[in-house]
C-alpha cells in the first residue's frame, strides 16, 4: 500500500509514559500522521497508579518523624494527626492535572486521541471499541502491565498496588504479601502513615535479585522502623469476618499463627496487558507470562507491530519504556536503526532508607571474575545528631583487572537522587581511580564514594 492508503503512518495503542513519547516524537519531530488509543487515563500507571502517586505518598510518610527530629534541632514543633482524606484529595488534584499536560501534549503535537480499548485485527488495522476502524503503515503496543492476585481462594477481597490510591480511609492494621521493590515500599509508605504493618515474603530475603548487603540492611532499617518482616513466609487462608466479604481478614500463614488484618495487599507480581488483543492470532509471540516478544529494535514477529515498556517485560521502569520509545521512532520514522540500550540503568527503591543501585551487584559482579569492594556503614551526621540508629550504606564494585567500577548500591535518604549521578560515571565506564581523584564534598554521606582507599574485602 501507498502512504495514503493508510489513515496514520503510526497507530499508538497504549497513553503511558513511552506510548505518549513515541507519539508526539513521530508527529512533532517527523511529521508522522499519529493516531493513540487509551482505554483508561491518560499517563499510564506511572503518573496514574505508580511512580508519581507512590512517590507523593513516599513523601507524606516521610514527615512522621519530622517532629521529634525537629526537637532534637532546637525546634518546638506539635505533632497532629495523619489526614488521608485531605491528603488523598491534594493527590487526585495533582493527578488530574498531570493527566491534562499528557492530554495536552498529544494535542499540541497533532496526535489524534481516542478514549477506547484497541485490539489488532491485522497486521494494518486497529479496532477500536466504539466499532471503529483505523489503518496504519506501524502499530506500536505500548499497553503496558497491571497486578495480580494469587491464585487462592478469596483473593478477589485482597488488595493490588492500584487500589491504595482510592482506599476511602486508612486501615489500622494490613498484611503485605510479597518481597519485591512494591511491596517493600507500600510496607514502608503505610508504616509512616501510622498503620500496623506486617509483612510476608515466601523468601529468604526482600528484594530477590539486588545486592544482598543492601538489601539486608534495608530489610534490617524496616524492622527497626516497626515492620512486622516475617521472611520464608507465604498465606495459605484468608477468610472475612462476614459473609459478604465485609470486614477483617482471618489469615492463615505457612507458620501457622493465625491473625487478623483489617485489608491484605498481594504485591505478588505483574502481568503484561497483552491479553485480547488479537495477537496471537496474527502471528505476534507472546513469552510465558503474556510478554510480547521482540528484537532489539522493539519489533515484534510481525514486521509491522512493534512493541514497548511493561508489555514486553524487559526492564519496567518507565524512563526505560520512554527510551524504547524514542529509539522505535528514530529507527521507524528518523531512518536510524537504534537498538535499545538496557545497560546499567540506574534505579531507586523508594523504601525507608531509600536503596539506589547501577551495575553488578556484589553477587553477580563475583562470577565475572576478581573483584574488589569497597564498602562503608555509618550513621549520618543528621540522624546521628537526632540520636536516631539508622545507618547508610555506600558502596562500590570494582573490577580487579581494569580498575573499572561495575556497581555502585547506595542505602540512605535521597539514595534515589545520589544514583542517578553515579550512574553516569558508571555508564561511561570510570574507574576506582577515577573516583578517588575526584574532591569530596564535605560533610556529605556521597563524599564516602569517593574517599574509600582500601577494599573491604577481594573475591
Amino acid at each position: 500500500m501507498a502512504k495514503n492508503e493508510f489513515d496514520y503512518d503510526l497507530f499508538v495503542i497504549g497513553g503511558g509514559s513511552g506510548g505518549v513519547r513515541a507519539a508526539r516524537v513521530a508527529a512533532g519531530e517527523h511529521d508522522a500522521k499519529v493516531g493513540l488509543a487509551e482505554e483508561d487515563r491518560y499517563g499510564g500507571t506511572c503518573v496514574i497508579r505508580g511512580c508519581v502517586p507512590k512517590k507523593l505518598m513516599v513523601f507524606a510518610s516521610g514527615y512522621a518523624d519530622v517532629v521529634d527530629e525537629a526537637k532534637c534541632f532546637g525546634w518546638d514543633l506539635k505533632a497532629g494527626p495523619f489526614d488521608w482524606h485531605d491528603f488523598k484529595g491534594r493527590l487526585n488534584t495533582e493527578l488530574d492535572r498531570l493527566e491534562g499536560v499528557y492530554r495536552k501534549l498529544l494535542k499540541n503535537s497533532g496526535v489524534d486521541t481516542f478514549d477506547a480499548r484497541a485490539r489488532i485485527k491485522d497486521a494494518h488495522t486497529v479496532a477500536l471499541s466504539d466499532g471503529t476502524e483505523k489503518t496504519a503503515k506501524h502499530i506500536l503496543i505500548a499497553s503496558g502491565g497491571r497486578p495480580v492476585r494469587p491464585e487462592i481462594e478469596n483473593a478477589e477481597l485482597g488488595l493490588v498496588s492500584d487500589d491504595l490510591f482510592h482506599l476511602e480511609k486508612l486501615p489500622k492494621s494490613i498484611l503485605i504479601i510479597g518481597g519485591g521493590y512494591i511491596a517493600c515500599e507500600f510496607a514502608c509508605i503505610l508504616n509512616g502513615l501510622g498503620v500496623e504493618v506486617t509483612q510476608y515474603y515466601r523468601g529468604a530475603q526482600i528484594l530477590r535479585g539486588f545486592d544482598d548487603e543492601a538489601r539486608g540492611m534495608v530489610a534490617e532499617m524496616m524492622q527497626e522502623k516497626g515492620i512486622d518482616l516475617h521472611l520464608g513466609t507465604n498465606i495459605l487462608e484468608m477468610t472475612p469476618s462476614h459473609e459478604d466479604g465485609s470486614g477483617p481478614m482471618k489469615v492463615k500463614p505457612t507458620n501457622g499463627t493465625e491473625k487478623m488484618f483489617d485489608q491484605v495487599l498481594f504485591a505478588t507480581g505483574r502481568r503484561p496487558n497483552s491479553d485480547d488483543m488479537g495477537l496471537e492470532e496474527l502471528g505476534v509471540k507472546l513469552g510465558r507470562s503474556g510478554e510480547i516478544e521482540v528484537d532489539e529494535y522493539s519489533q515484534t514477529a510481525v514486521p509491522s507491530i512493534y512493541a514497548i515498556g511493561d508489555v514486553t517485560n524487559r526492564i519496567n521502569l518507565t524512563p526505560v519504556a520512554i527510551r524504547e520509545g524514542m529509539a522505535f521512532v528514530e529507527t521507524v520514522f528518523g531512518g536510524k536503526p537504534t537498538p535499545v540500550d538496557h545497560d546499567l540503568v540506574p534505579s531507586a527503591i523508594f523504601t525507608q532508607p531509600e536503596m539506589g543501585t547501577v551495575g553488578l551487584s556484589e553477587e553477580a559482579a563475583r562470577e565475572a571474575g576478581p573483584i574488589e569492594v569497597y564498602a562503608t556503614s555509618f550513621k549520618p551526621m543528621q540522624g546521628a545528631f537526632a540520636g536516631k540508629a539508622d545507618r547508610v550504606l555506600m558502596k562500590l564494585i570494582v573490577c580487579a583487572e581494569t580498575r573499572v567500577v561495575l556497581g555502585c548500591h547506595i542505602v540512605a535518604p535521597n539514595a534515589g537522587e545520589l544514583i542517578q549521578m553515579v550512574g553516569i560515571a558508571v555508564k561511561m565506564g570510570a574507574t576506582k581511580e577515577q573516583f578517588d581523584a575526584t574532591c569530596a564534598v564535605h560533610p556529605t554521606m556521597s563524599e564516602e564514594l569517593v574517599t574509600m582507599r582500601n577494599p573491604t574485602r577481594t573475591a
